[in-house]
């Protein structure tokens, strides 16, 4: 299990933490009764995904696993499970 990374990246990181940051904002402009401030908050989450996706594409996502390692993954359930 220590090997195994669940999608803790930096860009999955990144992401998150500016979106929990825009619905932080929404959520206390709606409270306030603050439209334009919680349309702010709604693009700050925006924002996070964008943020997210393009350091994704920059590299510092998940890689992609190789078919190598798929078959390899497959071949290995279907012997566990024979």
């Amino acid at each position: 299990m220590a090997g195994s990374a669940h999608g803790h990246t930096p860009a999955a990181w990144t992401g998150v933490i500016i979106s929990f940051i825009g619905f932080c904002i929404a959520g206390v402009f709606m409270v306030a009764a603050n439209i334009p401030g919680f349309w702010a908050g709604v693009g700050v989450i925006v924002l996070g995904g964008i943020v997210g996706g393009a350091m994704k594409a920059a590299g510092l996502g998940m890689p992609k696993e190789s078919a190598a390692v798929v078959a390899a993954r497959e071949a290995a359930t279907l012997q566990a499970r024979s």
